[in-house]
């Protein structure tokens, strides 16, 4: 096994680099971007990466800008939420519904349970972004 140790990483044309095995087929690719923020009161980024900004929609519902936008609006978030309320079970979904979402921005919404299933702002919220 042979170890690579570079500072730098470049592909050799405007693609993303891939990660592939030795037979050529690809094994994954990096993430487009990536965020953890605080949604409570006004929302604040912890670190990102290629993240512009965030707006605070409403209870819940958060808008995140993308820095470089994607190649096409086909691009995979996921994402997690956490608090320390007490409220047991948390979502996390991605919503067209107020805004289409493009290759540079979405909106997501924020749920939480106790007794019943509300939009919550969560104190951690942690989200990443692939795609072309």
């Amino acid at each position: 096994m042979s170890t690579l140790a570079v500072g730098t990483i470049k592909s050799i044309s405007s693609a993303a680099p891939v990660f592939q095995n030795t037979s050529g087929t690809e094994k994954g690719q990096l993430v487009k971007a990536w965020l953890n923020f605080n949604g409570t009161g006004t929302p604040a980024i912890r670190d990102s990466f290629n993240i512009s900004s965030i707006t605070d929609d409403a209870t819940g519902f958060f808008t995140i800008n993308i820095s470089t936008a994607m190649a096409d609006a086909n691009y995979s978030v996921t994402g997690g939420i956490g608090t320390t309320t007490g409220l047991n079970t948390f979502l996390f979904i991605l919503t067209e519904a107020n805004k289409s979402k493009t290759t540079g921005l979405f909106q997501i919404n924020t749920l939480g349970t106790g007794s019943y299933i509300s939009s919550i702002d969560p104190e951690h919220c942690y989200i990443a972004i692939h795609g072309d």
